[in-house]
């Protein structure tokens, strides 16, 4: 098969499509010639050399793709060869096939093509694994998303305004701020020309958030505990802002606030089935109602991955970058 090699750690040049062996499927396994993947910002520190795959896991880059299964390995009963399916990966997404631990396959989304359902598989884990089964987030409460009209963002919203949440978003230009008001966010804040903490003081009356999800890190983090209310929690995701930052934890202990982070990718696979099922019983019916749709920005072939990652290292794009096999 044809897979996107990293053919040492760099920048998008470093990404070349070439032939490579076939993925070997385990018995709990199936395999999947893959139709589409998406890019997300791990795919990019991966390039670099900063994110390597878990050990024993794909090297090539890749958390989720779409496409046909083409062989099951011998415990697997639920799917079968010619089944459409999407899935959550650990790697190896950016590839004509891809082996896949049965319990991190999803059907197809009812209303929604195959290419396109690779836009969910990541976004949806994460953020249902993180702001909705571990941060408990609910009905009538307050959310501020950072980066809202990213791939994460721009699902976060949609899944919020489904499930009775007023979401607040953060985005540095009007034309993202538009496409989250037209996704269903409540507030936007520009955070190149406004204070955010400042603005949601404002807009909450001075109660503040309850859920913030963050992939800032550092620099946010005094700041996300302004943000909060009484019993708040933040829950960080990555760190595109850096690791380091100084807070006063008084105000943790003043406002009884909660500080969670978690990764998706080097969980373990009997976890990940967990939050996989998880996903379909509450967020693929948002989907089928069409309540939460596939936002996508641009597609490229597979052997243009590199210009895809130039794209994403722009963070021009609103929403999801695919590669199509």
């Amino acid at each position: 098969m044809k897979a996107v090699v990293i053919t040492t750690p760099g920048g998008p040049e470093v990404l070349k499509l070439q032939q490579v062996e076939d993925p070997i499927i385990k018995d709990d396994d199936v395999l999947i010639r893959v139709e589409a993947t998406a890019l997300n910002r791990a795919d990019t520190l991966q390039r670099q050399g900063k994110y390597p795959p878990p050990k024993g896991e794909s090297e090539y880059p890749g958390l989720e793709c779409s496409g046909t299964i083409e062989a099951v390995g011998k415990n697997v009963s639920r799917w079968k060869v010619g089944d459409q399916v999407c899935a959550l990966i650990s790697g190896g997404g950016y590839a004509e096939k891809v082996a896949v631990p049965s319990g991190q396959v999803l059907p197809i989304p009812s209303g929604v093509s195959l290419k396109d359902a690779a836009s969910f598989p990541e976004v949806a884990c994460t953020v249902w694994s993180t702001v909705f089964m571990t941060s408990k987030l609910s009905s009538g409460e307050r959310f501020l998303i950072h980066g809202g009209s990213s791939g994460i963002g721009t699902f976060a919203i949609q899944i919020a305004k489904y499930l009775g949440i007023k979401v607040f978003v953060t985005a540095g230009s009007e034309e993202k701020l538009k496409a989250c008001k037209e996704l269903g966010a409540d507030v936007g804040i520009n955070y190149k020309t406004e204070d955010f903490v400042a603005r949601l003081k404002e807009e909450t009356g001075g109660k503040g958030v309850d859920v913030i999800l963050d992939n800032v890190g550092g620099p946010y983090f005094q700041k996300n505990l302004e943000s909060l209310g009484i019993g708040g929690r933040l829950f960080i995701i990555g760190f595109m802002g850096g690791v380091k930052g100084e807070a006063n934890l008084s105000l943790m202990l003043a406002k009884r606030l909660t500080v969670q982070a978690a990764g998706l990718r080097s969980r373990s696979i009997e976890n990940k089935a967990e939050i996989v099922s998880d996903v379909e019983k509450n967020v693929w019916p948002a989907i089928a109602q069409g309540k939460v749709k596939p936002v996508i920005y641009k597609y490229f072939p597979l052997s243009e991955a590199g210009e895809a990652h130039k794209l994403m290292e722009t963070s021009t794009h609103i929403g999801k970058v695919l590669l199509l096999a």
